[in-house]
């Protein structure tokens, strides 16, 4: 079996690291970028940290605000439009994953015009040629979208959320600054970090994991573990801050290379249809799913426990496994997550609809168990 691994060309890691975007700029024989990011994010102040950078270097730019939480097929030929428009030859995404996947698709467009009808995008496109350069700058902790070969753009007409994904979508830079997500409040905070958690969970038992994998994702959960609870609780501290930051980009390297499973395959049709924030989703149904699971993964199960601090030593493998369930539930806790899908309005009426997205959904065939829609419809109802 041969095992592929795709990373960015260049990442930058710390506080402060967004200086080196114009010098990223330059390498890349770039000098027009189209800023992607949303409308609150300028709001705040956040992008300003980004382009305030762009202005001392003397580097003209162009914004692009139209960008929702979970973005859609029409966010996406606005950015193409206005990619077209203002003569940019780059994009520098600013933002969670919404930008950054709004950018990766513009990015695609843009250098392969042959999928201009975003649904041809849907799963593996053939595409031909590498996205125009992408520098990407996340705000948020959670997504990975930076350094991952994914991004998930909702289908207007079907109310479905597709899943592309691409090698050439990957942004040639990440910059991973953490200073650009400490305004990012407590219950953002959260949502994102079980994200991470989520990616790292999953990475770590799909079907495709193996040895380099592993290695990413049982640091992640571990540096997740450790440093989520002071992010969410103490929003300015740099520790925390910077590990979450660090810790969410050594996920995405591993899962963006060996996928997901059920946790996301159900999570994602809880966006598309009843625009439930991703990270809420994941983390109502990881542990969840996580027991379902357990009886293909005991023996990571309990490395999980062991990564998230647990003393194992004593314990039978089930019983080790069954801590790491019940760790991930206390975390989940901690960090003020809803127990409940229906504590996120969702009723028994909805348990259909949700479940035929989700056994279509291009994430559920990774999952380490086999899984029925059936099965799925169960685990649904048994969270209301």
């Amino acid at each position: 079996m041969v095992n592929r691994f795709i990373l960015n060309e260049t990442s930058f890691f710390g506080p402060g690291a967004r200086q080196e975007l114009p010098e990223a700029i330059r390498r890349l024989g770039k000098s027009k970028p189209l800023i992607v990011t949303d409308k609150g994010l300028l709001q705040f102040g956040v992008a300003a940290m980004v382009t305030d950078v762009l202005d001392k270097a003397g580097i003209p730019y162009t914004i692009f605000s139209d960008v929702k939480p979970n973005p859609t097929v029409s966010n996406v030929n606005a950015g193409i439009k206005a990619f077209k428009e203002t003569g940019a030859d780059m994009l520098v995404a600013i933002g969670g994953g919404s930008s950054i996947d709004t950018a990766k698709a513009v990015g695609i467009v843009v250098a392969n015009p042959e999928f201009a009808d975003i649904v041809s995008l849907e799963g593996c496109a053939p595409t031909k040629h590498k996205s125009v350069p992408i520098i990407a700058l996340p705000t948020t902790a959670g997504t990975a979208a930076e350094t991952t070969i994914n991004y998930v753009i909702i289908d207007e007409q079907k109310q479905k959320k597709m899943v592309c994904v691409d090698p050439n979508d990957i942004p040639a830079v990440a910059i991973i600054d953490a200073e650009l997500m400490y305004s990012l409040p407590a219950g953002l905070t959260a949502a994102t970090g079980m994200d991470a958690l989520t990616h790292a969970i999953e990475g770590y038992i799909t079907k495709a994991a193996w040895e380099l994998s592993d290695m990413f994702e049982i640091e992640a959960i571990r540096m997740i573990s450790r440093h989520l609870p002071v992010a969410v609780s103490d929003p300015r501290n740099p520790e925390g801050r910077n590990g979450m930051a660090v810790a969410q980009y050594v996920a995405g390297m591993a899962f963006s290379n060996v996928g997901l499973g059920l946790v996301h395959g159900m999570a994602h049709p809880l966006g598309s249809l009843f625009d439930i924030p991703h990270g809420v989703a994941n983390a109502v149904l990881l542990p969840t799913v996580m027991e379902f699971n357990k009886p293909c993964c005991v023996e990571k199960y309990g490395k999980i426990a062991e990564a998230m601090g647990v003393n194992i030593s004593g314990m039978t493998p089930d019983e080790a496994a069954q801590a790491a369930v019940d760790a991930v539930k206390a975390l989940s806790a901690r960090v003020g997550i809803p127990a409940r899908l229906s504590d996120l309005g969702i009723k028994e009426a909805d348990v259909e609809p949700l479940s035929l997205q989700a056994i279509e959904d291009v994430c559920t065939p990774g999952n380490p168990r086999e899984v029925a829609l059936d099965d799925i419809r169960a685990l649904y109802s048994s969270l209301l």
